[in-house]
């Protein structure tokens, strides 16, 4: 069995989506790629509820591999929407090789998982100088630990949903409150009422993270058709 984690179902429901003999229960999505038994776990956004939730779930599993995924925020501009990223920092070293090997676009480089959603862009850029970082995401790190505790290889193969030059359409804590682990709709439309701007902006955001679910599913299928 291989597992496959996302924060939220909003990064994972392309990819959900293409697996076949699907079977939701809680977080959990079962489900199979030609045969090979996969199950989806959503972690939730943050350290604190992914390790909750990874902690309960190999206390009671023993997959093959973990797959951290999901999206995560370029630190430059070089690095666009719908880019691939492994992490070389947190992944297994055989994992990285037989990844590259599959998917030959993908981007190998560090990245750093941080206890908040980082904007602005001033801030993107000081980690990617301070922390030799590509790109930015919230829960490899607890992810990579816990693999090393239970003796799960993982990797780590994330995609970038935003970045200095493909900003937020507005405030990060607007668009998804972590305590709550949901969008506050009250707050977001408040937002919307008061910048009559961010409509557009948000309906740009929107279809860009429906290709960048796309493009992330996509390569998720042929890499676990092949490990």
């Amino acid at each position: 069995m291989i597992a496959v984690t996302f924060a939220l179902q909003a990064e994972s429901s392309a990819f959900v989506r293409s697996l076949e003999h699907r079977e939701r229960k809680s977080f959990l999505v079962n489900g199979s790629i030609e045969g090979k038994e996969i199950i989806v776990l959503h972690t939730g956004v943050g350290s604190h509820k992914c390790e909750e939730r990874l902690t309960k779930f190999l206390l009671r599993n023993k997959p093959k591999v973990i797959v951290s995924s999901g999206f995560c925020g370029g630190t430059d501009d070089e690095l666009k929407p719908c880019d691939l990223i492994i992490a070389e920092n947190f992944s297994d070293k055989t994992l990285i090789k037989r990844a590259h090997e599959i998917l030959e676009e993908v981007v190998i480089g560090r990245i750093f998982s941080a206890d908040r959603v980082i904007d602005p862009a001033a801030d993107r850029y000081a980690i990617g100088r301070e922390q030799g970082a590509i790109a930015i995401d919230m829960e490899t790190a607890t992810i990579a630990r816990l693999c090393t505790d239970f003796a799960v290889p993982m990797l780590a193969l994330r995609v970038v949903s935003d970045s200095p030059a493909a900003p937020f359409p507005a405030p990060p804590e607007i668009l998804f409150d972590i305590k709550a682990q949901r969008t506050k709709l009250t707050s977001l439309f408040g937002h919307l009422a008061r910048n009559p701007k961010a409509v557009a902006q948000l309906a740009d955001f929107s279809k860009r993270i429906a290709l960048v679910k796309t493009k992330l599913a996509d390569a998720l299928c042929t890499l676990l058709r092949e490990l």
